[in-house]
């Protein structure tokens, strides 16, 4: 270890924790998404910030994917106040995301959501934060800190529910894709475990880099903003920018040369076309190209044909993973910030 340098985080003993609770509401969440379809369900928002929003990507794409009973929308909590979107309201189902339940504009957002005469349903970490009290029901995962996003799991299961009650998703489909997420906790740390060479080399080769860009598609364009903004810039204070790979052509891959670094996430999802089209052009035109492949990660317990559907899960886990790497390589830890949490905004 040098100077400039921080040992590597080990992998958590209590991988599962906040996980199995996640897994363990299945039931509350089901009846949830009984009563608000039967209750005439017009149409879903998803807000949050930062890192609260990006939690959504999943959930959009499939449902964006499989729901033809309802429209879904994705924006962050001070765009959903200050824009005002005529269709919230009686027959709106908003759910807000925040780890720590305290973020003043998803609280806001709740609060604004409810008054319009929508339902609310929050997913964090506490159920006697803010904003639990401010939604009409709330999903709480507590302290986690094992490898994966409880919220992520909560989501997919009222995802699933939601599409099941309005008739998107058959049964036996339910039924398979909850087998998934049962055996998602011990995959994630197999993902993890077995990409810690690659995540290592990026973090070496990257660390001191004037900026860095991040792609990814469908589901995974979330995966990369979080990188992008919540881990290099927040948390590493490093410059970085991601793109939706799909839009890659029309501005950013201008700016690509020899010398500058891309890292790629590549899903196993119907969008992984796109992944593959950014990969051919960066293997021909930057020699600081770095590609994290979700077909290459080991899920056990994952039927095959059930892969694309927790792809999207297993490159957010290695993500966090590699910021880990970054941390101990930079020797930057992910805690330090200049102005979160300490001073007004």
């Amino acid at each position: 270890m040098t100077a400039s340098s921080l040992p590597l985080r080990p992998l958590p003993l209590e991988h599962r924790a906040g996980l199995d609770v996640a897994l363990g509401q299945r039931t509350d969440i089901e009846a949830f998404a009984a009563r608000v379809v039967g209750a005439g369900l017009r149409n879903v928002y998803m807000t949050g910030s930062g890192g609260g929003l990006i939690t959504f990507g999943p959930l959009q794409y499939q449902l964006e994917r499989r729901a033809s009973r309802f429209p879904v929308f994705a924006m962050s909590a001070n765009e959903l106040i200050h824009r005002g979107p005529v269709g919230l309201g009686a027959g709106s189902l908003v759910l807000v995301a925040s780890n720590t339940g305290t973020t003043p504009e998803v609280v806001a957002a709740a609060r604004f959501a409810r008054e319009r005469g929508a339902t609310v349903a929050a997913f964090t970490r506490r159920a006697d934060s803010p904003l639990a009290a401010a939604s009409d029901v709330a999903y709480a995962y507590g302290d986690d800190r094992g490898v994966g996003d409880p919220k992520h799991v909560a989501l997919a299961i009222l995802g699933l529910a939601l599409l099941r009650e309005t008739g998107d998703l058959s049964a036996e489909e339910q039924a398979a894709h909850l087998r998934a997420l049962e055996a998602l906790p011990d995959a994630l740390l197999a993902a993890c475990r077995g990409s810690e060479e690659l995540l290592a080399g990026i973090a070496a080769a990257l660390k001191d880099e004037p900026i860095i860009y991040v792609l990814g598609s469908g589901p995974n364009h979330a995966t990369a903003y979080a990188l992008a903004m919540c881990y290099l810039q927040e948390m590493q204070w490093m410059h970085a920018a991601s793109f939706d790979a799909a839009e890659f052509l029309h501005g950013a891959m201008e700016v690509v040369t020899d010398e500058v670094p891309v890292i790629l996430f590549l899903g196993e999802e119907e969008t992984r076309p796109i992944d593959e089209r950014a990969r051919a052009f960066l293997e021909r035109w930057t020699k600081k190209a770095h590609f994290v492949d979700a077909s290459d990660l080991a899920l056990p317990g994952i039927e095959p044909a059930l892969r694309p559907y927790v792809s999207a899960f297993a490159l957010s886990s290695v993500m966090s993973r590699l910021a880990q790497h970054f941390e101990a390589a930079t020797g930057h830890d992910l805690a330090i910030r200049r102005y979160m949490f300490r001073v007004d905004y």
